[in-house]
């Protein structure tokens, strides 16, 4: 049985390698690690020139890119919207540090959306210079409720199958942000 201990990296594509380390550095205080060049891909022996970027996002997370200056400039998936594909980073310290994580990206130039509430979490969003949608956000919810959410978890995806309309079993979660949208 295989047994995952963590997710080593993500990876993602990006326009410009010195760019992205250089954004990530100044906007979320990530150390560069590592980069990896190469001629070919060593898992497809393909002629491809790249360059991969490692980039620590704390605690054993590591956030990887790829330039790849032979393709055509990367672009996003038109039919998905793009709020959906994000990158979410946890911080500590509470509403106050969401906050103040807000006011200093906003102070360097970024357009910052949020706080929204998700009622376990609570969350800022923004772009990084490549398009992708990224998401700081603070751990509201308990013990108690993530139990309540994962017992209705399963009945939920089953009810999703069949019907492809939104389950009422965690409305609670965004109860406050939409009453009075009726």
């Amino acid at each position: 049985m295989i047994q995952l201990s963590q997710i080593h990296h993500v990876a993602y594509r990006c326009n410009d390698a010195k760019e992205t380390v250089e954004f990530y550095q100044e906007m979320l205080n990530m150390d560069f690690l590592v980069a990896i060049a190469e001629d070919r891909v060593p898992s497809t022996k393909e002629p491809d020139p790249y360059m991969h970027l490692f980039l620590d996002a704390g605690n054993g997370n590591i956030l990887a890119f790829f330039e790849l200056p032979t393709k055509e400039k990367m672009d996003r998936d038109r039919n998905t919207p793009e709020w959906v594909q994000h990158i979410a980073f946890q911080i500590d310290g509470g509403e106050e540090a969401l906050l103040a994580a807000k006011a200093e990206l906003e102070s360097k130039g970024l357009n910052v959306v949020g706080p929204t509430e998700h009622g376990i979490i609570r969350s800022i969003y923004f772009f990084d210079p490549n398009g992708h949608r990224l998401e700081l956000t603070i751990v509201k919810g308990t013990a108690e409720q993530m139990k309540q959410l994962k017992a209705v978890a399963p009945a939920m995806l089953e009810e999703w199958s069949v019907t492809k309309k939104a389950p009422k079993h965690a409305a609670w979660l965004h109860e406050e942000e939409f009453s009075g949208l009726d």
